[in-house]
């Protein structure tokens, strides 16, 4: 085994699924929503996700779909929990809210500022600090007797927008994990050697909690672009080439995208890899296609 497949933790031989959704902003979108976390419920994933938006402009709507979640379907819901724009007392309230409505589960982020990604964050007067701040006031909170949540943490394979090097992004990374982070969700990226070179830096800079890869589901490749751009996301030539020419065919893009991302999971696999986080943008038939194409069935037909 080489060197980079030695870093990656070994797990089952089947691969493990979980999916992120966006909260509804119109009756549309959120019956958009619902039909994904139906469709997608069948495959059983080890948890789906909820974001914020910029600024915590979405929390109520976030803090109602993942309540829902947990209380109307079997799924295992995990709220994304950010430092923006509200004080300690209120994030560490929102939290003992999750609790009470049954979630079990934060992706705590320091989270984009009001005026989205790429502004300068800037800490909320008596808020918290940052994300590492953050994941330790929620550990050191008396939620309920007893009460401990699973926590997930972002992290960059190709650094972070703000960052002044690999050795600072990962000291930082293994700061969560010391201030009580369970697993780190990578950002999106399109080459394996990407998130394979980032895990053995991550590794050798004393990270030895779960990395888990996140795959992006965007057909929209001018949508790609800008997000790529501000997070600072590489897209490699070959996959300008392939979406050049279909700005008016989504069947061909959706099929593309599905292609591309179960390619990357399977180049990923045989680097030991087993886990895997869908950036859904509540696109049910582009996260089932490619379930597909990794061989993962509905657990209704596998029962």
């Amino acid at each position: 085994m080489n060197t980079l497949a030695a870093a990656v933790q070994q797990t089952s031989d089947a691969p493990n699924v979980s999916f992120e959704f966006f909260p509804p902003s119109s009756d549309k979108m959120e019956a958009k929503l619902w039909e994904s976390v139906a469709r997608l419920s069948p495959m059983a994933p080890n948890f789906v996700s909820v974001t914020y938006g910029a600024g915590g402009s979405t929390r109520d709507r976030t803090q109602r779909t993942v309540a829902k979640i947990a209380q109307d379907t079997p799924l295992n819901p995990a709220a994304h929990l950010t430092c923006v724009s509200a004080t300690k007392d209120e994030v560490l309230g929102v939290a003992k809210d999750f609790w009470s409505a049954g979630v079990r589960h934060l992706v705590v982020l320091r989270g984009d500022p009001t005026e989205g990604m790429g502004a300068t964050f800037q800490q909320h007067p008596g808020g918290f600090r940052d994300s590492v701040d953050l994941i330790a006031g929620i550990r050191e909170f008396d939620i309920a007797p007893g009460a401990r949540f699973e926590m997930s943490v972002a992290c960059y394979p190709e650094r972070h927008p703000d960052s002044r090097g690999w050795d600072e992004d990962i000291a930082f990374l293994k700061a969560k994990q010391d201030a009580g982070a369970d697993r780190a969700i990578t950002q999106f990226f399109f080459e394996p050697d990407t998130y394979l070179e980032f895990l053995e830096r991550a590794r050798a800079g004393g990270v030895t909690m779960p990395i888990v890869p996140g795959i992006m589901l965007q057909p929209n490749f001018k949508g790609l672009k800008r997000i790529a751009g501000l997070c600072q996301a590489h897209l490699p030539q070959w996959l300008h080439d392939l979406y050049e020419g279909t700005e008016d065919d989504p069947q061909t893009r959706e099929l593309i995208t599905a292609n591309v991302a179960a390619e990357l999971c399977h180049k990923l696999s045989e680097q030991g890899v087993s886990d895997f986080h869908f950036y859904t943008l509540n696109r049910a038939s582009l996260a089932l296609s490619t379930c597909r194409l990794l061989g993962l069935k509905p657990k209704a037909q596998t029962a």
